[in-house]
């Protein structure tokens, strides 16, 4: 594809994300008429869970793009090497320890998605190549998924409000939730796309990409943290969602190419209007009940891992 039509698809994905945001605010589980007396407060309801949406396209495609891209693997995500395993136990902790204590979720969610992070460098502090970092991620996914059942077995009766979260959806999020949110996505993004040109190199190998100037580790190490920020900013409001992170990434590289220039602001595009429009029929589909987002991810998600896992099989 050229840049021209790199450029136009582009475009085409804006105007996508502002029709799809226009039918996440006019369609829901409840039909609207103007002359509603609660019309205010449900477009506002709206407006909070399509920018829930938004952000956390954007945050989970990034944080896709960059775990594959520095691990080589085309099914890392954050839900498997371990990031959203460490956000899901420590707000587990935090439900058996201070069950009332619903404002520390949000914090626990980030600051156990980063030590999840920080026990991967740990263990990855000599090596840090690209297969440690699979293997670390895989190895303390299920340790801290083992954890989360130990703690389901003691405490069965937080588990039942855990599963909520562990599911993942956008209802109940207020607008003061995503400001803060919002920032550091945006933050986030705007670093990755700056370091695009060097991840590029990376991508050529670790031999190709030292002969021309790159700090192999350390850029490992920075786009790594970088995705886990993207991806615990994204827990901390929306529970453990899965998948986006594996999906968007090969739709972009399918569309674009593999330059990372183009393919990380197509995968946050992608992202967006994947998770708007996956929680917008998740409010029609069986109203007035509600299908959780997570739950609509899993089930795109699940068969697109498979795909990949008996394509790379048949590839071997």
């Amino acid at each position: 594809m050229g840049r021209d039509r790199r450029w136009a698809l582009l475009v085409g994905m804006g105007l996508l994300l502002a029709a799809v945001f226009a039918a996440g605010l006019a369609f829901g589980s409840v039909r609207l008429s103007p002359s509603d007396p609660m019309l205010s407060a449900i477009v506002r309801l709206r407006l909070s869970r399509v920018l829930a949406g938004l952000l956390g396209g954007v945050g989970l495609a990034v944080a896709g793009v960059l775990l594959q891209a520095v691990t080589g693997n085309p099914m890392a995500s954050p839900n498997i090497v371990g990031v959203n395993a460490g956000a899901g136990f420590a707000v587990m902790l935090v439900s058996c320890l201070w069950p009332t204590a619903w404002a520390l979720r949000p914090v626990a969610a980030f600051a156990g998605a980063f030590g999840a992070t920080g026990l991967i460098l740990a263990l990855c502090r000599r090596n840090i190549g690209r297969s440690t970092l699979v293997l670390a991620g895989l190895g303390i996914n299920a340790v801290l998924n083992a954890g989360i059942a130990l703690l389901s077995l003691l405490f069965p009766d937080e588990f039942t409000a855990y599963r909520t979260f562990s599911v993942g959806g956008l209802a109940g999020v207020q607008l003061g939730d995503l400001l803060l949110p919002a920032v550091l996505i945006l933050v986030c993004a705007l670093v990755s796309m700056l370091l695009c040109p060097r991840i590029q190199l990376l991508t050529l190998g670790d031999a190709t990409a030292r002969s021309l100037g790159v700090r192999v580790g350390a850029l490992r190490v920075v786009c790594l943290v970088l995705a886990s920020a993207s991806a615990a900013l994204v827990v901390s409001f929306a529970g453990l969602l899965g998948f986006v992170g594996l999906i968007v990434p090969h739709i972009a590289r399918k569309l674009v190419g593999g330059r990372m220039v183009w393919v990380l602001p197509v995968s946050a595009l992608g992202g967006a209007i994947l998770l708007i429009l996956s929680d917008t029929l998740g409010r029609m589909l069986f109203a007035p009940t509600e299908v959780p987002v997570g739950i609509l991810m899993a089930f795109l998600g699940a068969p697109f891992f498979l795909f990949l896992l008996l394509r790379r099989r048949e590839v071997d």
